[in-house]
């Protein structure tokens, strides 16, 4: 088994620039786009109470998942009180704070301000809302400015090609490599997205307050990749326990295994156990239905910003894979990330929108001949394990031309 020789810097192992695809050769761009927009503007319309009604069936569903693990898990550890508080945890993240932090229901009139992006866990609400490893203003600043609007490019924080640098360049033999994915699947959550978000708001608020213009891609690129193997590891600080882990981790690992102390050490013992069993469990799940959203060989990355909504559309498209979908269960179980290409040329819509307008994208896109990557769920997941372990390179795409055409 051959071994990668590390780089001495990321830039030194940075996939070039890939050969122009034929299908960017006849694509009619400022046709596409308008195609694209007629699809927005007919979701929007649409939007109304039905939206708001799967909402809080999506929430009902997590809470009693929740309800459902928390009233089990005294009795002894097992199974489905490690399922069902996984499935809460994952539904509440996944199926409201996502959608509703992205402002996906204010374009519906009688959605109450506790459901806006604004409002959503924010300050006393974040304890009954969405208390998580994730701080919900470092959420918003990461994940719905910084990933989403610099999707693939050095500067998304979310990039798994640069981000596991220290891996693929590693001297760890392959199997090695490959065996430490799921460690990292069972603690993503905590290790990784936690200390990031809280990053790139600090970031943020530097650059905000008129700090220093820190680039971003620099500042992406040493984090990854000064510290070699340990770069997995969080930098721990205080705010990170005050803001991220402290309030997750007092709740679930001490209050709530305490509420049961009148039934008893073994009942104590037990709640404290499922629910670290269901953290390692709903952490896999995230992993699993997130990360491959955005890796693979067959998916692109870009260099620089985009220059206009048809560049912008294309890069979501083409840098962004589906899972199957369509159904409530496989809806549910996939967080809606099984819709991610929809989701990212529209941020803002609803889950039910997204299963809507699915069909229409995907049909307009064939008929284009762009590329739209629709796959198993385990199929992405071997594809984005292969570029974690340095198997294969992301091409990288030049989509000015798109840009040029549009323009």
């Amino acid at each position: 088994m051959g071994t990668r020789q590390p780089a001495l810097d990321p830039r030194d192992h940075a996939p070039g620039r890939s050969p122009a695809p034929s299908f960017l050769d006849g694509l009619d761009v400022e046709a596409f786009t308008a195609e694209l927009d007629a699809i927005a503007s007919e979701a929007r319309a649409d939007m109304g109470e039905a939206d708001l009604r799967h909402l809080r069936k999506v929430e009902r569903i997590g809470r009693a998942a929740s309800l459902i693990g928390l009233a089990t898990s005294w009795i002894a550890p097992n199974p489905l009180s490690i399922f069902a508080l996984s499935l809460g945890r994952f539904v509440r993240w996944t199926g409201v704070a996502h959608p509703v932090c992205h402002r996906g229901y204010e374009g519906v009139e009688a959605t109450p301000r506790s459901r806006t992006g604004k409002g959503f866990a924010a300050g006393w609400r974040r304890v009954v809302d969405w208390l998580d490893w994730i701080d919900p203003d470092a959420w918003r600043e990461e994940h719905n400015l910084q990933h989403h609007y610099r999707l693939n490019e050095e500067a998304d924080p979310d990039l798994v090609e640069r981000n596991l640098i220290w891996l693929r360049d590693s001297r760890l033999p392959r199997w090695l490599r490959r065996a430490l994915v799921p460690f990292m699947a069972m603690s993503w959550k905590y290790v990784y997205y936690a200390p990031s978000t809280l990053e790139a708001l600090a970031r943020a608020q530097q650059r905000r307050a008129g700090g220093p213009a820190l680039d971003p891609a620099e500042a992406l690129r040493a984090r990854w990749s000064e510290r070699g193997l340990w770069s997995f590891l969080p930098v721990v600080t205080m705010r990170l326990w005050l803001r991220s882990w402290g309030p997750y981790f007092l709740l679930n690992f001490l209050v709530l295994p305490a509420l049961f102390a009148p039934l008893g050490w073994w009942a104590v013992a037990s709640v404290l156990i499922n629910s670290a069993l269901a953290e390692a469990l709903t952490n896999t799940h995230a992993f699993v239905t997130i990360v491959p959203n955005h890796a693979g060989a067959d998916l692109y990355r870009f260099e620089g910003r985009t220059r206009g909504r048809g560049e912008f559309y294309l890069r979501q498209i083409v840098g962004s894979a589906n899972y199957r979908c369509g159904t409530d269960t496989v809806d549910l179980m996939s967080g809606w990330l099984n819709y991610q290409i929809e989701h990212h040329l529209w941020p803002d819509l609803s889950l039910l929108q997204y299963r809507r307008v699915q069909p229409k994208v995907r049909e307009l896109c064939e008929r284009h001949g762009v590329p739209y990557v629709q796959e198993g769920v385990w199929t992405r997941v071997a594809k984005t394990v292969a570029v974690m372990v340095g198997d294969v390179d992301m091409p990288v795409l030049d989509t000015t031309r798109a840009s040029a055409r549009e323009g």
